[in-house]
């Protein structure tokens, strides 16, 4: 029996865990949203919760401290000062919970791995792109008009 053995390996060594711990906690808070394996998903979501948690909870005294600390965690500035300024104040009235694993229907082509959606709760990343798409097709269809009456 592996007694007072925690979490999940991945096997990966320590340093690489460590490195795929902090890019993945990066790429959720840059993207909002990220396609990945459900095991990496279930073994990193605690990482990802606490980060959101060090920014939004204490007041402004302690407030260099837990964007050093989230510095030193993430090693991305840019990343800590969206988490700061945009993620933690959004979710500053819940308790928790602040992600979401969605399990997809089909399996990684190359091994056969369960994919997943891994989210954080009140994203807009589809209404973002949505937006973008028809401005797009706006773009083009000026384009063609302008084109057609030429």
């Amino acid at each position: 029996m592996k007694h007072k053995v925690a979490g999940k390996h991945l096997n990966r060594n320590s340093a690489h865990r460590k490195a795929l711990r902090m890019n993945f906690a990066v790429s959720v808070i840059k993207h909002e949203r990220v396609n990945t394996t459900l095991a990496k998903a279930k073994a990193l979501r605690p990482f990802v919760e606490k980060m959101i948690t060090l920014a939004k909870k204490g007041d402004d005294s302690d407030k260099l401290h837990r964007i050093r600390t989230a510095v030193s965690y993430l090693q991305d500035k840019t990343a800590v000062k969206k988490l700061f300024e945009e993620i933690a104040p959004r979710f500053a009235n819940r308790s928790g919970g602040y992600t979401r694993i969605m399990r997809l229907s089909d399996y990684r082509i190359g091994d056969g791995s369960d994919r997943a959606i891994f989210e954080l709760v009140d994203n807009n990343v589809l209404e973002q792109q949505i937006k973008k798409a028809e401005a797009e097709a706006q773009v083009v269809d000026e384009e063609v008009e302008s084109e057609q009456a030429v």
